[in-house]
């Protein structure tokens, strides 16, 4: 046999043995795709064994259970959004910044808003601020016998738990961590040019919707990325149905991002008006239930995390408040993740959750 002839065997038998890995690939795919099909279509989430110790209207306080001795003093109270599930913070075990917090051995409390119905149209900000949280803290302070807290908002929550330690500076709060907060709106992208008002009438929504629908709001954040958001993901499903692990994490992340909740109407109001169309926040004219909401107020140790990818909140949102505030133990963390990956997947355990750790184990004792 001559060499050429040896040469054209020899890739006559690689393309059959590619062509037999592709095959077996698209078999795997294929008998996963049908696996996928029969799944319920509700993946397990919030799996971190707790307990339900406060109601308030639909607002839940959860305590969730120590793995081993709670080694820090100072429990953690988390504050998330009005309008997502708070189960992105407990997202499955393994991918849980919840269950990663009770295994470094703090106690952690969660306040779960709930989901408003046509009865909650009228809510404010005022009453989240002013009414829930601080009693949901008076609960955190009772079943953990401690005398001081602290608290962790993140997006939207954070900016309530912002508003809340600088309307509260009587109260024994610790720290306050941040992740992802909007503070300052003069410059928010895209989300600036749509909701100016002089395209945007908000009354006129509000007015129309009274509960604004989840869809509606989901639509305008998933139109900041439309490629990325509504057809990326699921191509990049069926190129890794094979993949077991990237599936189950794939469901559940796909889960929560489809399973956001409506807006009270009066709170959505406030929201835009006052922080998107006029900035009333880091100018120091936001007013809650008669009160004038101080920024410099705030004099506890103070964490901002921004993540330097997060298309939702921009970073130049976030960095303002240190400026504003009063704290001497205050500084900014920068994380290379998105708006979302800053809290949940494999990259927020291995870059932020560590961090958050030293920086609050230190203040916790």
């Amino acid at each position: 046999m001559s060499s050429h002839e040896r040469i054209r065997m020899s890739s006559h038998t690689e393309s059959m043995d590619q062509a037999r890995v592709d095959f077996e690939r698209a078999l795997k795919r294929t008998e996963a795709a049908m696996a996928y099909a029969k799944r319920p279509l509700a993946p397990m989430v919030g799996q971190t064994p707790k307990d339900v110790v406060w109601t308030k209207n639909k607002a839940k306080l959860y305590r969730y259970h120590a793995k081993g001795d709670r080694k820090h003093a100072t429990p953690i109270l988390f504050v998330y959004a009005l309008i997502n599930r708070p189960y992105i913070l407990d997202l499955a075990p393994g991918n849980s910044m919840v269950e990663f917090l009770v295994e470094q051995g703090y106690d952690v409390f969660l306040l779960d808003w709930g989901t408003p119905g046509e009865e909650d149209a009228g809510l404010k900000f005022d009453d989240y601020v002013l009414d829930y949280i601080p009693r949901a803290v008076k609960q955190v302070l009772k079943h953990s016998g401690a005398k001081d807290f602290s608290l962790i908002g993140y997006c939207m929550g954070g900016t309530m738990a912002t508003m809340y330690a600088a309307l509260h500076p009587e109260a024994p709060l610790r720290n306050l961590v941040l992740m992802a907060t909007p503070v300052d709106f003069s410059e928010a992208g895209l989300f600036s040019a749509w909701l100016d008002p002089k395209h945007y009438d908000v009354d006129r929504v509000v007015d129309a919707y009274k509960l604004v629908p989840a869809d509606f709001i989901e639509f305008g954040s998933k139109l900041l990325k439309p490629i990325q958001n509504y057809m990326s993901p699921y191509a990049t499903l069926m190129d890794r149905l094979d993949d077991e692990q990237f599936v189950q994490g794939w469901l559940v992340m796909n889960h929560w991002i489809n399973d956001g909740i409506p807006f009270a109407g009066e709170a959505f109001r406030q929201w835009i008006k006052d922080l998107y169309q006029q900035n009333k926040l880091i100018k120091g004219e936001m007013r809650l239930g008669g009160r004038k909401v101080d920024l410099s107020n705030i004099r506890c140790s103070v964490l901002s995390v921004v993540a330097n990818l997060d298309h939702i909140v921009q970073v130049c949102q976030s960095t303002p408040l240190l400026a504003h505030i009063s704290s001497e133990d205050a500084e900014q963390l920068a994380i290379k993740a998105g708006h979302v990956g800053l809290v949940a997947g494999r990259s927020a355990k291995q870059k932020f959750f560590p961090g958050l750790n030293a920086w609050l184990s230190a203040r916790s004792n």
